[in-house]
């Protein structure tokens, strides 16, 4: 395990909040308050490093939805020579 999980501001918050099952309605609300503990976190810049690296899909990570995510790796790709 990350050294830097133990330090997350997750840990002290149930782990279904960061998997909602939409990005609409109810999930939405899920999606903000998921990324509202991401906000107050001090490992957060660490967690989404992690997430991007190994491509973790699903669930909020580093206060970033799966979109947000997927559009940083697309960003990412357009700018390497």
């Amino acid at each position: 395990m990350e050294r830097w999980r133990q330090d997350a501001a997750c840990t002290e918050v149930d782990p279904e909040l960061f998997f909602p099952v939409s990005g609409l309605g109810p999930g939405a609300v899920q999606t903000q308050r998921a990324k509202e503990v991401c906000g107050r976190c001090r490992v957060r810049r660490q967690c989404l490093r992690w997430a991007l690296e190994i491509g973790r899909p699903a669930g909020v990570w580093g206060g970033t939805s799966e979109q947000e995510r997927a559009a940083i790796r697309r960003r990412r790709r357009t700018q390497r020579p």
